[in-house]
């Protein structure tokens, strides 16, 4: 029997047949709001240290705001998602959502949180269970909840539609379909309780440049259409620029420098953050050869304790005093090897703070 061919993916965005909702205004108090929080790991060998792998990271997330956690591999973003969420119970520090500590509930607790929490994950098909019917896996949170099997599978249609997918192709299984629309699906999973706060880790990275702008337009849609919040955890730096209200920068499990979009590509502060900025081509050859390069002195120093775990596997909990990118960084300077700088405003009633002895001036 010849399988059935997937579907091609949409080359636009499809205008849904269900009417939206009105966007949420974004609110002054904080809709999520994490203040030192941290995580440490259990050594991976016997008698082996623990491994932190976030830092005491602070900020907060309004009502339909979206901030971009950015940072290369391993600097703990990815833990940090799963820990509001909390798919991880963390070490120290809190979470809290809608003015309520969620840091330590019990599983128990947390069930009527999962309504308003929920996460997109990296990979598309992973995440989808291939032995369940689109229909079961778009419906399962709300079976979860209690809601009827009927309103649940006709709730999946509705999603399936909203997202620019064909609610008919509800009975096919994951693997009929391509990435990007397997994304689309780990999308209407998430949204199939009515969040308002979505983490989405990497939902892009696995995908082809085309589909990445797709998915990206249809998560710009969708939060205007229901006002979400968006935590979106990614390495790209031009995509963050394209979904983002406010930006933090993460560097081996700390946030370096956070502030809003356009104060922190305009005027980046902190050297890491200039690294990076310095590192995403730009389509003009003319201009890409004459721009500066903002170059970092090789890879994380061995005798960091918070250096990525794909180097080192065992990095301890504790650290001496000093910046982490001290080994990397060319303004390094004798406080930056005694004194952990904290973040902290660049100028007078500004939101734009950066964690460094020395940044770069306006």
């Amino acid at each position: 029997m010849t399988p059935t061919e997937p579907p091609t993916e949409p080359p636009t965005e499809p205008t849904t047949a269900s009417p939206t909702e009105p966007p949420t205004e974004m609110s002054t108090e904080p809709l999520l709001s994490v203040r030192d929080l941290s995580m440490t790991f259990p050594g991976r060998r016997r008698a082996a240290a623990p491994v932190r792998a976030v830092d005491g990271i602070t900020f907060d997330v309004s009502a339909g705001e979206t901030l971009g956690l950015v940072g290369e591999s391993g600097c703990g973003k990815s833990t940090t998602g799963r820990l509001i969420v909390r798919l991880l119970e963390p070490t120290a520090g809190s979470v809290t959502y809608d003015g309520r500590d969620i840091s330590h509930l019990s599983q128990r607790e947390l069930k009527p949180l999962r309504r308003d929490l929920q996460m997109v994950f990296q990979d598309p098909h992973s995440s989808l269970n291939p032995r369940q019917t689109v229909a079961r896996i778009i419906a399962d949170p709300l079976l979860v909840q209690g809601t009827p099997a009927a309103e649940a599978r006709a709730r999946a249609a509705e999603l399936m539609e909203r997202v620019g997918l064909i609610p008919e192709h509800l009975d096919r299984y994951p693997h009929e379909f391509s990435g990007g629309q397997a994304q689309r699906i780990g999308i209407a999973r998430a949204l199939a309780t009515g969040p308002r706060l979505v983490v989405a880790d990497e939902p892009v990275s696995a995908l082809d440049v085309s589909v990445q702008a797709q998915v990206v337009n249809l998560m710009a849609r969708l939060q205007h259409e229901l006002g979400l919040a968006y935590l979106f955890i990614a390495h790209d730096l031009s995509v963050v620029k394209r979904v983002c209200d406010r930006v933090a920068v993460m560097y081996l499990g700390r946030i370096v420098e956070i502030g809003p979009k356009a104060q922190v590509y305009a005027a980046p502060a902190h050297p890491y953050t200039r690294a990076l900025l310095s590192a995403v081509p730009v389509p003009d050859p003319a201009v890409e050869r004459a721009r500066a390069r903002v170059s970092l002195l090789g890879d994380p120093s061995p005798d960091s304790p918070l250096r990525s775990r794909r180097q080192v596997p065992d990095r301890p909990a504790t650290h001496p005093p000093g910046c982490a990118l001290r080994p990397r960084c060319p303004k390094a300077q004798g406080i930056c090897h005694t004194d952990t700088p904290t973040l902290r405003p660049l100028k007078p009633n500004t939101a734009h703070q950066a964690a460094c002895h020395f940044p770069e001036a306006s």
